[in-house]
């Protein structure tokens, strides 16, 4: 029988950090991800999230997860791609590493967002999950810049952007949740990333370079 990485190169791919393993969410991993997720991820009314989809009720947040997944899957082309890395701790689920871009092959420029259950927050897990994307998009991708944002309230992602080398990078206006929030974002390149003292392993890099052509 064919097997499913052969078909969909990226369920091959694989980032090992000293605590964690990041790979793509396949069908398997939803509901451990639902749980995850329902378990609580932030406090009650604050969400982090320009569309507060942690917000739903129990009925509509698997469909809506679910969902999402399928449509990052189902859409992504070289030109514009969204890789969902489940994160893994204590071979449990944990959150969510996203790391996206569009035209890429030209920009050399990723953007990042992530989610992690409440209550493992504050032992630097966060910062480990988007230090891994940070050293795979530079180093296996070639990535020049990367990016991301936070509300400028949101002390706690600043704070892990703050720890890597992240430099602001100005801020607008925008609607989260029917809100109007101020956004602060955020940039690293190679030059001002704080690696960490930690090598980061890689399995399944070539297949998933040729499928999105970066590599």
């Amino acid at each position: 029988m064919t097997a499913l990485t052969s078909i969909w190169p990226l369920f091959g791919l694989e980032l090992t950090t000293p605590r964690l393993v990041l790979r793509p969410i396949a069908d398997a991993d939803i509901p451990a991800a639902v749980a995850a997720a329902a378990s609580g991820v932030h406090e009650p009314g604050r969400s982090p999230f320009s569309t507060p989809w942690t917000e739903l009720p129990p009925e509509a947040l698997g469909h809506n997860m679910a969902q999402w997944y399928w449509r990052c899957r189902g859409q992504a082309t070289p030109e514009d791609w969204t890789l969902l890395l489940g994160i893994w701790y204590q071979d449990e689920f944990i959150g969510c590493q996203d790391i996206g871009a569009k035209d890429f092959a030209t920009l050399k420029t990723v953007s990042t967002g992530s989610w992690l259950k409440q209550s493992l927050h504050g032992q630097g897990l966060g910062t480990e999950m988007r230090a891994a994307v940070a050293l795979y998009a530079f180093d296996w991708l070639g990535a020049e810049v990367a990016e991301s944002e936070a509300a400028a309230w949101n002390a706690a992602s600043l704070g892990v952007s703050r720890s890597l080398g992240y430099e602001l990078n100005g801020t607008n206006r925008q609607s989260w949740g029917g809100k109007a929030v101020e956004v602060q974002k955020v940039r690293l390149t190679p030059a001002t990333f704080k690696r960490p003292d930690w090598t980061l392993k890689v399995e399944g890099h070539e297949a998933a370079a040729k499928f999105l052509i970066v590599g």
